[in-house]
């Protein structure tokens, strides 16, 4: 029972800071007049703040320590109650008729996916759509590392806690203390983010759009306020700030804090993000090519318009869209369908595999296929010119294997509702990967609304899976973990 109130009891700064943050949604639903939003939010945030109230007066045993397991399954457990209580508002109010379609968006925004269920996204009140948003800012940078920016518990519980949470494939500190490190990634985070939404008013667009598509590209999750996302404005200087703020969002964040140090040259030579861009520049480059050569009357430059924030939106799996790349060359589909794969790097907001696993794996092949042809070489695999130790080294291969396993799983369960294969095996890729948009039905222009609720279901777990990287969503669903509990 101790072990239940511990847990329980680190459920409450989650219900307490949810609530919290749903005053500008319900503020914003007065203004515009909307009657139905505003008393959903009013209701949600009452449920919220008083259960997590009451949880507060649990007094688990405060000498208990945390370690890996539990910090899994505290994360874990977060992060599946937060995606429940962000879905009330939608579900109260109505905007969103079914449950299990209002945990799908819910989960889609906290994980920064951007998959939608929504057929009319302008239809959407202004309350919700700026929730709907939010809720991408707020998950790309986590809720718990928010909670570890102001009330952070000490030693080794922000250890446990900002691993299983932040994304990548190693958690370096930036500061001695957790508490400190937190505090400079949401500064970064909110600097760039205030830094967007001025650009984008420079641009013309919005106050109100301009705040919720910077709130979608800094948590890399691209739900927008347009049923035609950022293709609505067709504006070339949007495209581009957009373009280079998905960029942004999608590097390590521990490189600009070395850019605020002035190490510089560490900067120039880390290895991540310097493969991060040449895979960028390679799959434009590409896609340049192969839309110029296919597609009648395309020039270069609006092909590298179209390809350059494409490829910007599905590596940072961010999701945004200009144009409907269901039309485009297969071979450029095949580019994208790759990136989606790969995702951005290890530390940003970005999901996927990530470049930095990506480069891990690549090296280890490389050295595996060396002492082939030489049986007593050494397995070397090195990162910006350090010894990654063998541990290291085989939770990538962990990591990669139980993602083929969810993956393959997952895309013979979906389909089950026999869509067409691209629909079924995209939807699953574009999910796991915190991604948004596949290719057929779930393509750009499309959303999940058509998919089964089994399969809805199914999804949602993929997200929660992708954002938190497997292990704390596995640890909350085995059963071995919960005995003697």
């Amino acid at each position: 029972m101790s072990h239940l109130r511990y847990l329980l009891r680190f459920m409450s700064p989650v219900m307490i800071l949810t609530s919290v943050s749903m005053l500008p949604a319900f503020f914003i639903s007065l203004y515009h007049g909307e009657t139905d939003g505003a008393q959903a939010f009013a209701l949600s945030i009452a449920l919220l703040a008083v259960t997590g109230g009451l949880l507060l007066l649990l007094k688990p045993n405060s000498k208990k320590n945390m370690y890996a397991k539990e910090g899994f399954l505290v994360v874990g457990l977060a992060w599946i109650l937060l995606s429940v209580i962000g879905g009330l508002p939608f579900f109260f109010s109505r905007s969103i008729p079914s449950f299990v379609d209002c945990l799908f968006e819910s989960i889609s925004g906290f994980t920064t996916t951007g998959a939608s269920i929504l057929t009319n996204v302008e239809g959407l009140p202004f309350g919700m759509l700026y929730w709907r948003s939010f809720t991408h800012w707020i998950g790309g940078m986590g809720v718990l590392v928010f909670l570890l920016a102001f009330s952070a518990p000490g030693g080794s519980r922000s250890v446990y806690l900002m691993r299983a949470e932040s994304p990548g494939p190693s958690k370096g500190k930036l500061m001695p203390k957790l508490k400190d490190t937190a505090k400079i990634l949401y500064a970064i985070y909110f600097a760039l983010t205030f830094l967007q939404v001025l650009l984008l008013l420079a641009g013309g667009m919005p106050l109100f759009d301009s705040v919720c598509t910077a709130f979608g590209t800094a948590g890399t999750g691209g739900f927008g306020v347009k049923n035609t996302s950022i293709g609505y404005y067709d504006s070339a200087y949007i495209d581009g700030v957009v373009t280079v703020f998905m960029l942004l969002f999608g590097v390590n964040f521990s490189v600009y804090f070395l850019l605020l140090l002035r190490r510089f040259s560490e900067c120039v030579t880390h290895e991540e993000v310097r493969a991060y861009f040449l895979i960028v520049a390679v799959a434009i480059a590409v896609i340049v090519i192969d839309l110029v050569a296919t597609i009648p009357d395309t020039t270069i430059a609006h092909a590298f318009r179209l390809s350059s924030f494409q490829v910007a939106s599905i590596i940072t799996t961010t999701g945004f869209a200009t144009t409907d790349f269901n039309l485009w060359p297969t071979l450029s589909q095949i580019v994208l369908v790759a990136l989606m794969f790969i995702g951005a790097c290890g530390g940003s907001t970005g999901g996927g595999i990530k470049v930095a696993r990506t480069l891990i794996m690549f090296k280890s092949a490389r050295g595996a296929t060396k002492r082939m042809v030489h049986p007593g070489a050494t397995q070397i695999v090195r990162m910006d010119g350090k010894l990654l130790d063998a541990e290291t080294v085989d939770r990538v291969h962990v990591f990669f294997f139980i993602y083929c396993l969810i993956l393959t799983a997952s895309i013979l369960l979906v389909s089950i509702d026999n869509v067409d294969f691209v629909t079924s095996v995209t939807s699953v890729v574009a999910c796991l990967n915190n991604v948004g948009p596949g290719l057929g039905l779930v393509g750009p222009v499309g959303n999940y609304a058509a998919l089964s609720d089994i399969s809805k279901i199914l999804l949602s777990l993929d997200m929660l899976i992708g954002r938190l990287e497997i292990f704390p969503i596995l640890m909350v669903l085995s059963p071995s973990v919960w005995r003697n509990r």
